[in-house]
């Protein structure tokens, strides 16, 4: 494996025998934290979207479980 930064980029190089699943596993945290970097939100908003993210998903979907 060789890393190398160049200008404002950084190049990953791996041998092609690595495991492709745990490779998607890694790029999507990366992701996921470059997306979330400059978010400002607090633990408490979080909680809270998650929140009514589920409550909706109730909602919608309660018919299917409960009969």
């Amino acid at each position: 494996m060789t890393v190398e930064q160049i200008d404002d980029e950084v190049i990953i190089r791996l041998p092609k025998f690595v495991d492709v699943e745990t490779l998607q596993r890694m790029i999507n945290l990366l992701s996921l934290r470059e997306a979330t970097s400059r978010s400002i939100a607090t633990q408490e908003d979080i909680d809270l979207l998650a929140k009514e993210a589920n409550e909706g998903w109730w909602t919608k979907n309660r018919s299917r479980f409960i009969k």
